[in-house]
């Protein structure tokens, strides 16, 4: 399984796992420039939510949220400011990230930091 196909069966865990929560995912894999967020919801509070899903096949590396640093966390301010702008958007929103573990190909673990950072 390459990287590429790790991140979609990680998307698609992510988007399971916010189903069941009550979240209603709006939209996947949003792109404006240079910049992509994979996932946009509303959650049950009524927050839209940015949400950067991370999946590792293995967790010797550190948990898949560490790659999520300063520089793109930037870059989903922005693209999630393009999102906003398109749609009219002017209420609450947050930025979260959800970690996907995966062993052997089957979940191993799903961690969802909610409000995970602040963009600057």
């Amino acid at each position: 399984m390459n990287h590429l196909d790790i991140g979609k069966q990680g998307e698609m865990l992510a988007t399971s796992y916010l189903e069941e929560k009550g979240y209603r995912v709006v939209l996947q894999n949003f792109r404006s420039g240079k910049g992509e967020i994979d996932l946009i919801a509303w959650a049950p509070e009524g927050a839209l939510v940015f949400i950067e899903v991370k999946t590792r096949a293995l967790d010797s590396y550190g948990g898949p949220e560490e790659a999520v640093d300063r520089k793109k966390q930037d870059i989903l301010a922005r693209t999630a400011g393009s999102y906003m702008q398109q749609t009219g958007h002017e209420g609450e929103i947050r930025f979260d990230i959800i970690s996907v573990l995966l062993r052997n190909g089957q979940l191993n673990s799903i961690r969802h930091a909610e409000d995970a950072f602040f963009p600057m």
